[in-house]
Order: C-alpha cells, then sequence, then structure tokens
C-alpha cells in the first residue's frame, strides 16, 4: 500500500495490474473481434459442457451453507464488534442490496425469460397453459435463492473479517486464515484481489452494455429513436456521467437516495401493472408458482438432462444455456454486491443479513416477475398474443411490448425507462466504489479521483465493446474469470467456519473459567 499524489491510497499492483490485463482484452477485442469470439466461445463451451455438475453442486452447497450458519449457534454473532450497530436503517438497507444485487438485469429480463420459456418450452408443449407453469417456477428459479447465496457467501466473510476483526475490506482478507500474516501481503493475496477487480469490471460492462440497449429499445417504443450502436454509446455516455457523480458523492447521498427512490418507482410501477392487468389470475399464478418452485426446488438444483430429453425438446442444450450459464453469470457478479453488501451491512448479525439478504430481496424479485411475466404470459395465452414473437425478434423490448397491452402505455414505459436508468447508475456506482475500495487497499473511502477514473474505464469498456460488437466477448471472458472465482468462495466459505468455531471455542473457554473460578469463591 502506499500513498499516490493522484489517487491517494492506492495499491498499485493491484490497479495497474487489472488496467493492463483490461486493456489488452478491449485492444485485442477491438481489433480482432472475430478471433476473440472464437476463442471464448470455445473456452466457454467447454466450461458449460464439462463443468455444469461442478456449478450445480456449488450453488447448492453456497445455498445450504448460509441458511444452516444463520440458524447454528453462530447466527447471533455480529459483523462488527459487539456494541456495532447498523448504519442504514432496514429498509434502505434492502434497497441498496435489491439495487446493486438484481438491477438492470431483472428489469431485462422479467418479460424475455418467461416467454421464451414459454415459446419454447423444456417440459411441456410450448404455447400451452402447462408450459406457463414450467415457463413461471423456472424463471423464479433461475432468479431466486441461489443468486442470492453466491451474494451472501461472498459478503459474509469479508464483513466478519473486515468489521469484526479488523482486515481490509478486501476479498483476500477473508482467506487470511489460510494465508496468513505475511501471506495476507503476498502475491497470492493480491491475484485473488486483482481476480475479483476483473470480474467486477467486466461484468459491469456487461450490464451497461445490456441496459444501454434496453434504453434504446424502449425509447424507439416511445418516440422511434433509431436502434442503433451509436444511440447505445450515447447513453452509456450520459449514464456514466450521472453514476461517477453518484459513486463521488458517496454511498450515504448518491446510492442510498436512488435505491430508495428507484424503490418507490418499482412500487408504483407494479401496483399499476397489477391493478390493470389480469390481478386475478396475478395472484393465483403467484401462489401456485411459489408452490411448484418449493417443490421442485432440489430436483431443479441438481438436474442436468443427463438422458437428453429437454435438449431434444428445445433442439439445443437446454440445462446448460440457462440454468448453468445463470450460475456462473451470477457468479461474475458475486464480488463487487458481495464486497458491498459487506460494507453496507457492518453492525448485524449474521443471521440477519442472512435473512435480510436472502429473503425480502428474493420474495421482491418474485413479486416482480411474477407481475411481468404474469402479464405477458396471459396476453398470450387469453388475449391478443403476439409478445412471444416479440421477444423472439427483439429481447429488448420485450417489457414495453407488454405495457403496451395495457392503460398509460406510455407513462408507464417512462418510468420503467427511468428505473432502468436508476438501476443502471446505482449498479455502476456500487461497482465503482467497490474496485475503488479494491485498488485502495480496502479503504472504505476511495479518493474522488480513483473513482472518476475507475468510472470512466467501465463506461469506456462497455462503450468500445459495443461499437466493436464484442459485448459477448466480455460476457464469455467475464465467465471464464468468474469459473476460478468459485474455488475462492469455498475457501472464503471453509475460512469463516474455521475463524467462527475458534471464536466461539475461545468464548467457551472464559465461560468455563468464569464458572470455576467463581465455584472456586464460592
Amino acid at each position: 500500500m502506499s500513498e499516490n499524489k493522484v489517487f491517494g491510497k492506492l495499491d498499485p499492483k493491484i490497479f495497474y495490474t487489472s488496467l493492463t490485463v483490461v486493456a489488452i482484452f478491449v485492444g485485442w477485442t477491438i481489433l480482432a473481434p472475430t478471433s476473440v469470439q472464437n476463442v471464448f466461445d470455445a473456452i466457454l463451451s467447454w466450461c458449460l459442457e464439462r463443468l455444469g455438475w461442478y456449478f450445480l453442486l456449488s450453488l447448492f452447497g453456497y445455498l445450504a451453507f448460509c441458511f444452516i450458519l444463520a440458524f447454528s449457534k453462530y447466527g447471533k454473532l455480529k459483523l462488527g464488534k459487539d456494541d456495532d450497530e447498523p448504519e442504514y436503517s432496514t429498509g434502505s438497507w434492502i434497497a441498496m442490496t435489491f439495487s446493486a444485487g438484481m438491477g438492470i438485469g431483472l428489469v431485462f429480463w422479467s418479460v424475455a425469460e418467461p416467454m421464451m420459456h414459454f415459446g419454447t418450452s423444456p417440459l411441456a408443449e410450448s404455447g400451452t397453459a402447462e408450459a406457463a407453469q414450467v415457463a413461471m417456477h423456472y424463471t423464479f428459479f433461475h432468479w431466486g435463492l441461489h443468486p442470492w447465496s453466491i451474494y451472501a457467501i461472498i459478503a459474509l466473510p469479508i464483513a466478519y473479517f473486515s468489521f469484526r476483526k479488523d482486515l481490509p475490506v478486501l476479498v483476500s482478507s477473508a482467506l487470511y486464515p489460510i494465508l496468513g500474516e505475511k501471506g495476507a501481503r503476498g502475491p497470492w493475496a493480491k491475484a485473488v484481489d486483482i481476480l475479483a477487480v476483473l470480474v467486477t469490471l467486466f461484468g459491469v460492462a456487461n450490464s451497461l452494455g445490456l441496459g444501454a440497449m434496453q434504453i434504446n429499445s424502449g425509447l424507439n417504443f416511445l418516440i422511434d429513436v433509431p436502434i442503433s450502436s451509436g444511440v447505445a454509446i450515447m447513453v452509456i455516455g450520459v449514464v456514466t456521467t450521472l453514476f461517477i457523480i453518484s459513486a463521488v458523492s458517496g454511498i450515504d447521498r448518491g446510492i442510498k437516495w436512488l435505491s430508495n427512490t428507484n424503490m418507490i418507482i418499482a412500487t408504483i410501477l407494479m401496483a399499476s401493472v397489477f391493478f390493470m392487468g389480469p390481478t386475478q389470475y396475478l395472484i393465483d399464478l403467484f401462489t401456485e408458482t411459489i408452490g411448484l418452485y418449493l417443490q421442485n426446488l432440489v430436483g431443479m438444483s441438481f438436474f442436468l438432462d443427463t438422458q437428453g430429453t429437454v435438449a431434444a425438446a428445445t433442439g439445443y442444450e437446454w440445462v446448460q444455456s440457462w440454468t448453468v450459464f445463470y450460475w456462473v453469470w451470477w457468479i461474475m457478479y458475486g464480488p463487487f454486491s458481495g464486497i458491498f453488501f459487506a460494507r453496507v451491512s457492518k453492525g448485524r448479525t449474521i443471521k440477519e443479513f442472512v435473512l435480510g439478504v436472502m429473503v425480502a430481496p428474493v420474495l421482491l424479485s418474485f413479486i416482480w416477475l411474477n407481475i411481468f411475466g404474469g402479464t405477458a404470459i396471459f396476453t398470450d395465452l387469453f388475449g391478443g398474443g403476439g409478445i412471444a414473437e416479440a421477444v423472439s425478434a427483439n429481447m429488448e423490448s420485450a417489457i414495453f411490448v407488454t405495457l403496451g397491452n395495457l392503460p398509460l402505455t406510455e407513462v408507464l414505459s417512462v418510468l420503467v425507462i427511468i428505473m432502468i436508468g436508476i438501476f443502471y447508475i446505482t449498479s455502476a456506482d456500487s461497482a465503482t466504489f467497490v474496485v475503488g475500495m479494491l485498488c485502495a487497499g480496502g479503504e472504505l473511502n476511495p479518493s474522488t479521483r480513483l473513482k472518476v477514473v475507475l468510472g470512466i474505464v467501465e463506461g469506456s469498456i462497455a462503450a468500445m465493446l459495443l461499437l466493436a460488437g464484442g459485448l459477448s466477448a466480455v460476457q464469455t471472458v467475464s465467465f471464464i474469470f468468474g469459473t476460478p472465482f468459485t474455488i475462492v468462495m469455498i475457501l472464503m466459505a471453509y475460512c469463516l467456519i474455521k475463524e467462527l468455531r475458534k471464536e466461539m471455542f475461545e468464548e467457551d473457554k472464559k465461560i468455563v473459567k468464569k464458572i470455576k473460578k467463581e465455584e472456586a469463591v464460592s
């Protein structure tokens, strides 16, 4: 760690190594996009085909670990000192974690995914009522407890070691029991933190690209703005400026205020579509889908389509392309969401953290998916139809086409665009904050200049790759960096348990010693 004249506190090995790797990849993608795509597609295909079992087992293991830990004797321990209190109200805390953890993806896929499963069903005749059931409970599965367990299993060790054991807020700090005093400053620790920076930068670039294309599609739907890379890059430029301003203002003003605002907008949107849409159908669908989700949770968690029946029905390797792909996709958002969750969760108990991060946001996600996905399915089953075809032609327009079947289409569409923009800002803002912390050696409040530079880097990566047609390449490379990170996550969980057992053992020894002392006195 050194003091930099421009950036303040800075770890030059993490900062400059990460930027060098990013520059090499972006340059390669711009100069030879086809070559990059071919190389990384081959690697991705191998990972999905050969390591599907590993990702499914890992995710279920993360999920089980979090809930077992929460309801064990360790659940009462605080992520901080015993007298620390939470910095943020429960409402603001949930709003910030929800905005950083889901963001653009939830809006993008809330209609697109159910309609894709409905139009090409993996386990039923496509376009039928049975296909609608399958579509909804698999959508709940892909956006339910498993993704949030990824965030939790990263955040818990980082928060524990940082705020209870006074180590820097770094991924490598969670490996302290393995690395030791000397190793925590050595090359392995640096490699882990660099990996976290790269996964975050590429993951955010992917989100920025997707968000820009969806905003472009919404503007096309409303005022006939042409859909093009140029417009999407202009959107990236505007939103990058906004999220840099938000990042500079800090968590207490920028992220907190925007997250609370977005929750209000999301509530207005959900209520509007719920009451103007097929209300009774949505209530019944939610009840039914929750039951199917819980009933099939374990089976879906381990299903790999070994016999190829689903692949035969859909015409492609459905499980690898959806479930396995999703699990790796969530992992690439794990480092920045996990570190951000840790940063805003100081003072909460382990049990409170797990329930707050894995129950409240999941229920909010389910309600959102049910209202928008359910309205789209109802329209195709019992209304005018055409949404499945529209999704097939242009996924970015899915939610706007659905709103086109409701009153106040323009008002609702404008609200969606505003919400996407705010999700866009809060996700990128929190990522900028986290990458700044990593590059500053775990500093809780990295310098303004460092956050500005990192914000420009994130926006530039997205813009250049979108211009070069390389978003799919950056998505793929994120998966490749994310795969070894799963090993880091397993080691983090092991280190947390090891340290918790040690702490509880020491506490038990103190209690026994106290009892013996009291007995001796009496």
